[in-house]
């Protein structure tokens, strides 16, 4: 559950009846997207006349502007009709950790098309500040990495795409990295050697190939073939 404290006031006004709800903002998209799980979204479930206050709202009311008591589909009804009051500062943290997530994400997934290597996460934030990109605290990363790559690619040579790499590595080996290749990526084959050696081939996000490589030759000791795949 939500701290009270690192909670926000989610806000609807419907015919004179106010209702409020303490909601994690973290959890505010997927709330609006119809999920939601009370015990760690919501840090009282309740519904409030003010939330300041105390003051909750009587079930009678809840009925008769939402059609339920349910409090999580009065929670997700809140988020799409309402809107939440945030603090100077609550914004700000939560502006910095969304751009933090699409800037990560845009760096996993992208390469510099001209030399072929992963961009460093400091090149893509110099080039979203002179594109005076403004990151919206309550959009997806999904949906804010595709608008800083519209407005970034007239500044850096960018691409996203995936890279396959095929791997060859000892049998002893495969039990300490087979864990870590299924969360780089997708294996799309594999297959035993005669010999007891695992190869596969593997797509993972272009942007994670020195990574990968640098997991693969730390936990092998340098026992492992890599190869980069057209």
């Amino acid at each position: 559950m939500v701290n009270i404290d690192d909670a926000v006031i989610a806000k609807y006004e419907y015919n004179g009846y106010k209702f409020e709800i303490l909601v994690d903002p973290d959890a505010e998209s997927r709330i609006r997207a119809g999920k939601i799980d009370i015990e760690k979204d919501l840090a009282i479930p309740e519904v409030f006349k003010d939330a300041k206050k105390g003051d909750r709202t009587n079930e009678e009311i809840l009925k008769k502007v939402f059609k339920t008591s349910d409090i999580g589909d009065i929670a997700i009804q809140i988020l799409r009709k309402g809107q939440i009051q945030l603090t100077t500062e609550q914004r700000k943290e939560m502006v910095e950790s969304k751009r933090k997530q699409v800037i990560s994400e845009i760096v996993r997934e992208s390469t510099n098309p001209q030399t072929n290597t992963p961009i460093p996460a400091i090149r893509i934030e110099e080039a979203m500040e002179e594109a005076k990109i403004r990151i919206d605290p309550f959009k997806s990363v999904e949906d804010q990495v595709q608008m800083v790559l519209k407005a970034i690619r007239p500044l850096i040579p960018i691409r996203m795409e995936k890279a396959r790499l095929g791997i060859k590595l000892s049998g002893d080996a495969y039990g300490k990295v087979y864990g870590d290749l299924v969360r780089f990526g997708t294996i799309l084959k594999e297959e035993w050697s005669n010999g007891g050696e695992y190869m596969c081939i593997i797509e993972i996000p272009a942007g994670m190939q020195g990574d990968l490589m640098d997991m693969l030759n730390k936990k092998t000791n340098g026992d492992v073939d890599i190869k980069l795949l057209k």
